[in-house]
């Protein structure tokens, strides 16, 4: 028997907000399930339902006379999934009813056939109504949180770093994100990967003139790019292809790429600058290793991978210095929400003061591995002052040795910020440190 797509959207939503599992290790886990050419319908929902949270907690609010509760819980996200459906999918509104509905079974939560029948139904006549009036919904009478689908504390945060952009940013976060290619030079050149892409009939948007990053026009499936098996190309977000530039690795240069996995950027740096002595890539969880193994066998490029914690180097470090670090230092991750909108819900407001805290000890730590006249770029995922501009400004301050060396044109700029979709970019930050000679 079929799985039901709603069922396994319910499931994946609910084990994501309320058991706090991030999405991309619970999807894949209900992709399994089904046949392969509704993976995309799936996903859709899931990440639908994430992007808009709070919006579909408020759409189902009134229609609700108790709230679903303890082993019910998993009906209230499937109640989610069909009001997902009816607001922002073209699925017919009857499909949506049935099959929502009859998910109810495999969810074991069949006494609730009625109620989520009757709120799906009121929902859709409310919906209906409001189109026959011409009436827009005026957010600016709703909380921030439920008219900018994102929590509070988040929104707070950006009030106070961004207080002329920061609106920008959550509408940024709502879009769904580009797909960007990184060229492998080492095969083709930009150009003649270009004359690849057309001969594909896929289309590209903007080419990046410093990384020669490619931005498509619409995602395609990664078999259909030219060469993506032969290792001729790979999916990287255009602020992440960044990283390979900025640290200017140079020929005979011993390199540390710090919290490697999944390994995109150590095989740029690879790419980018073949004539480097020797590469190591560094990542605390050895099982996301397995990702930069992978990578760097379909690109068939070598590195020294290694398990170990980058606040303990005298656990794994030879001894030897490096002249680059690349520090991509764990973070909130508040960058790439539009990638990943679980985030927005497993990110909580205090998770912050203790990313800070372990971000200045990993770069205490890995500063000691580095040469005199060595770079380490610091780089996150953030768009948070506190894990970037602030925590850099603070380990100058605190190094007598440490350089900070300007990126953009604006000298008094503390590294450079990426905000989200800035050039259709991640929101990313890097920082260069120079270490000065003794």
């Amino acid at each position: 028997m079929a799985a039901n797509l709603r069922a396994l959207a319910a499931r994946c939503t609910f084990a994501v907000v309320d058991k706090g599992r991030s999405l991309s290790d619970e999807l894949p886990q209900q992709i399994a399930k089904i046949d392969i050419k509704d993976k995309g319908l799936l996903q859709e929902l899931c990440y639908g339902v994430l992007r808009h949270l709070p919006e579909l907690e408020n759409d189902v609010r009134d229609f609700i006379k108790k709230p679903f509760i303890g082993k019910q819980r998993v009906g209230h996200f499937l109640l989610l999934v069909g009001v997902y459906q009816i607001k922002y999918t073209r699925i017919p509104d009857h499909a949506a009813f049935n099959e929502t509905v009859s998910a109810c079974k495999p969810l074991k939560c069949e006494h609730l056939k009625g109620v989520i029948n009757g709120v799906l139904r009121n929902f859709q006549r409310q919906q209906a109504q409001l189109v026959a009036q011409n009436i827009q919904p005026d957010i600016s009478k709703l909380p921030a949180a439920i008219a900018y689908n994102h929590p509070s504390w988040f929104i707070k945060k950006l009030q106070t770093g961004y207080p002329d952009s920061w609106q920008d940013i959550l509408i940024a976060n709502m879009d769904r994100p580009p797909m960007w290619l990184r060229v492998n030079t080492l095969h083709n050149s930009v150009e003649q990967y270009l004359t690849l892409l057309a001969d594909a009939e896929i289309e590209h948007a903007y080419i990046d003139e410093k990384s020669s990053a490619i931005r498509l026009v619409e995602a395609v499936d990664v078999n259909k790019l030219p060469g993506f098996q032969l290792g001729w190309v790979s999916i990287q977000d255009g602020a992440a292809q960044q990283a390979a530039l900025l640290l200017d690795c140079q020929p005979n240069d011993n390199v540390l790429d710090c919290c490697a996995a999944p390994g995109g950027k150590t095989c740029h740096i690879l790419e980018f600058s073949p004539k480097i002595k020797a590469m190591t890539a560094l990542d605390i969880e050895e099982s996301r290793l397995l990702r930069v193994h992978e990578n760097l066998q379909r690109l068939n490029l070598q590195a020294n991978v290694i398990a170990g914690d980058a606040a303990t180097p005298e656990k794994w470090w030879d001894g030897q210095l490096f002249d680059r670090i690349l520090l991509d230092a764990p973070c909130s991750g508040t960058g790439v929400i539009r990638r990943h909108p679980d985030i927005k819900w497993l990110r909580k407001s205090q998770d912050i003061a203790v990313l800070t805290d372990l971000q200045q000890d990993i770069l205490k730590n890995v500063w000691s591995l580095l040469k005199p006249g060595g770079t380490l770029l610091y780089a996150t995922c953030s768009v948070l002052p506190e894990e970037n501009s602030e925590q850099v400004q603070r380990f100058v301050d605190e190094n007598s040795d440490a350089e900070h060396v300007s990126i953009t044109s604006n000298v008094n700029d503390i590294g450079w910020q990426i905000l989200t979709n800035e050039n259709s970019m991640d929101g990313f930050y890097y920082a260069k440190l120079v270490k000065k000679q003794q």
